[in-house]
């Protein structure tokens, strides 16, 4: 690739692309609702947050100097990342908080990038991500998921023109954002009816002595702040 090329491939990517009208930021914020509300959307829409979810454990057991084993992903939306080091202390609880918390962050930081017009920058990055998680998928179900997912993000940064990639991007969004909020829900409904026993909430209590609810309004305050934060960022309020 020639220096002209390597260039433009760089502009590309850094510059700025013109914002779409507020009727489609409404109207993606609109279909990400929808997915995530009725239960048989929920049920296929739900394993692109499980990805997030699973990357978010992952991304923190690295980031906090532990060893990635693997990541599976399972067609009823569960995932389980594997990694190794130290049992307790820091690492393993940013690891463990990093699950529940990631698709509102992402969703979070996706808004950011949107508000300063980076619709390229967010589909190649989103891409890059799955690249780098495709690795560490350790299923058959969990490698199709996530090429399926990054084939997607890559047809439509390279081969749709720009109205299309600005409201695939703010739909990804929103949906990180509101899809976020309810999978913390899900996990408090079960831990009341008894269920969940090993959840990362639980998890995290065991790891900081302190009551799993604590650690389940920390994942509502992270969800519920990011949805708000991200979705003004979105509508330029």
């Amino acid at each position: 690739m020639d220096s002209s090329t390597t260039a433009g491939l760089w502009d590309r990517l850094t510059g700025i692309q013109t914002a779409p009208e507020q009727w489609l930021v409404i109207a993606t914020g609109v279909v990400a609702l929808a997915a995530v509300g009725p239960r048989p959307l929920w049920r296929l829409s739900r394993n692109a947050i499980t990805i997030a979810h699973e990357g978010g454990h992952g991304l923190l057991a690295l980031l906090t100097g532990r060893r990635l084993s693997g990541i599976r992903l399972h067609s009823d939306t569960s995932g389980v990342t594997v990694s190794r080091g130290k049992p307790t202390g820091l690492g393993m609880v940013l690891t463990a908080a990093g699950g529940y918390t990631a698709p509102s962050l992402l969703g979070l930081g996706g808004a950011a990038l949107l508000s300063a017009h980076r619709i390229t920058l967010l589909l190649w990055a989103a891409t890059a991500l799955l690249v780098a998680m495709l690795v560490m998928i350790r299923n058959a179900y969990g490698a199709l998921t996530v090429v399926l997912t990054g084939g997607t993000f890559l047809l439509v940064s390279w081969l749709t023109p720009a109205e299309v990639q600005a409201g695939f991007a703010y739909l990804v969004v929103w949906f990180l954002l509101l899809g976020g909020v309810r999978p913390v829900f899900e996990l408090g409904a079960k831990r009341r009816g008894g269920g969940a026993p090993d959840s990362d909430a639980d998890q995290l209590g065991r790891l900081t002595h302190l009551h799993p609810v604590v650690w389940l309004l920390f994942f509502h305050v992270v969800a519920l702040c990011s949805l708000v934060g991200g979705g003004r960022w979105l509508l330029g309020l």
